[in-house]
């Protein structure tokens, strides 16, 4: 005899659904149909700026490149989020996500072309994931990237509340004779320009989430350190360098780069350096935000710790020839830029 499905008592119970299991299908078409203007305002050349497709294309060819080297990046916002999440502040996390990923791509070199993001939670809220990609179209503006598309994954079960987790991944090109580092052109007495960060960026948070609730401050309280409640000012955004460093890139005016992320100066300069090369920094070159005065006497951070957990106030590193460094100095303050002369390289002992 064949065997019989066992179908489901109609009388007592109903067939179940995707909704039913927690996921809405319709919430997903409607969000997407929401953040279609957000995606159209990140247009630029080779990117049509649409959504909702299979996939994104970028045309290179119309972007101008002739001989390009594509640079890719992923990068996420880390435990800040948490921040985001408990205060409802979202709206400027999807900056992080972009910066992060865009800042990478631009030390080799690279000019962020196109942007996607993943989107991961427990139960898909409209006007949360709505802000959260705000802030990525507003990232993807300032990098001057197209949005092309990207991933809203809706988790019963993995993420609970209104908890979320956020991926992005960024392509980027440079044409092949403009890549950075560019070993060859550096030496030791070359000099090291850094520029200034708007906060910790997105490093660090899980020590800055520790030594708040050392203080005993709630996130609602006005920071000891600005003019602003303890949550807003943590969450200033990570800034992106794009727009004030490409034109120097692509003029040779700059032979390395360094995003100081997690590490800090100490760890990442020497990334884009060559055997035989180390940084010498000046660490009196800058005054240190005041956060970061704030967060290592509150927690009690050693000095060696601060300057590997954090940027302390500086985002970006540039190696530049002495002889181009009042040029480029010049060139950054037009930009908008705050740059300081933090150090130079100098060449190891046993490589002499």
């Amino acid at each position: 005899m064949a065997p019989t499905s066992q179908a489901p008592n109609t009388k007592d119970e109903k067939g179940l659904s995707y909704a039913d299991a927690g996921v809405s299908i319709d919430a997903g078409d409607a969000l997407v149909d929401r953040i279609k203007p957000m995606v159209k305002s990140t247009r630029r050349p080779g990117a049509d700026g649409t959504i909702g497709g299979f996939g994104g294309a970028f045309d290179l060819k119309a972007a101008g490149y002739t001989d390009p080297i594509l640079i890719s990046g992923t990068d996420g916002v880390g435990t800040k989020l948490r921040i985001a999440i408990d205060t409802g502040r979202l709206d400027t996390v999807g900056i992080d996500l972009v910066a992060m990923c865009a800042n990478d791509v631009l030390a080799n070199g690279a000019e962020p072309l196109f942007f996607l993001d993943y989107y991961a939670t427990g139960k898909l809220t409209s006007d949360n994931a709505a802000a959260v990609v705000s802030g990525i179209a507003e990232g993807c503006r300032q990098a001057g990237c197209a949005l092309v598309g990207g991933e809203t994954a809706e988790m019963p079960g993995m993420y609970e509340g209104d908890d979320f987790d956020l991926a992005g991944f960024v392509v980027g090109a440079v044409e092949r004779d403009a890549m950075l580092p560019r070993h060859a052109d550096m030496d030791a007495g070359d000099m090291l320009i850094g520029l200034e960060s708007s906060g910790p960026h997105s490093n660090g948070y899980s020590l800055i989430r520790k030594i708040v609730e050392r203080s005993g401050l709630d996130w609602n309280d006005p920071a000891p350190f600005a003019d602003a409640p303890l949550a807003e000012s943590l969450l200033t955004p990570t800034r992106l360098y794009i727009e004030s460093l490409l034109p120097l890139i692509r003029e040779g005016l700059v032979s390395g780069l360094a995003h100081i992320t997690g590490g800090g100066l100490t760890d990442n300069t020497p990334r884009m350096l060559p055997d035989g090369l180390v940084p010498e920094f000046d660490f009196g070159a800058w005054d240190r935000p005041a956060v970061f005065k704030w967060l290592q006497e509150t927690g009690g951070v050693a000095e060696e710790e601060m300057r590997r957990a954090f940027n302390c106030g500086i985002g970006m590193v540039l190696c530049v020839k002495p002889d181009d460094m009042p040029a480029v100095l010049l060139r950054l303050e037009d930009a908008g830029e705050r740059a300081h002369v933090i150090g130079q390289l100098k060449r190891l002992a046993s490589c002499t």
